[in-house]
């Protein structure tokens, strides 16, 4: 898997994805757009598998923005989701953050009940380290370098 820019289509796409359960509180309610600090994830043959997002859409109440810290929201197609494909798919949204800002420290928030992207989370260095209503928020530390900044899209 890799992750690359949206289209315009791959924008609306997630609105028709409906999760069950639970889980339908991941269900998009507004068009996935490049400018909000969404891009695609796609695999081997380039096939939308899901999409990633960076800054204010990755957070949820209660969480600040923060200086050096760039959040990380995801989400997998449905029909994906429970198939052992999320420690590949969190790592692909991951390594397209690193690439634009490899110096920053990374947060997500991630709901308490979410066994399942917390431990892809956690299989990719990230740690609870604290609450958010019904969230918990997960860092992973920069690496120890100078520079960093603003995530930066290309």
């Amino acid at each position: 898997m890799r992750a690359r820019e949206r289209t315009d289509e791959e924008a609306e796409r997630p609105l028709g994805w409906r999760y069950s359960g639970p889980y339908a509180t991941y269900d998009a309610e507004g068009p996935l757009r490049p400018e909000l600090g969404f891009f695609a994830v796609e695999d081997e043959d380039g096939d939308l598998v899901g999409f990633g997002c960076v800054g204010a859409e990755a957070r949820v109440p209660g969480v600040e923005e923060e200086a050096g810290t760039i959040d990380v929201g995801y989400g997998m197609r449905p029909d994906l989701v429970g198939h052992g494909l999320g420690r590949e798919f969190v790592g692909a949204v991951l390594t397209h953050v690193v690439e634009h800002d490899p110096t920053a420290r990374l947060r997500m928030s991630i709901l308490e009940w979410n066994g399942r992207s917390r431990r892809a989370a956690e299989a990719h260095g990230f740690r609870v380290v604290d609450r958010a209503g019904a969230f918990d928020v997960l860092v992973r530390e920069a690496p120890r370098s100078p520079g960093g900044g603003e995530y930066r899209q290309t």
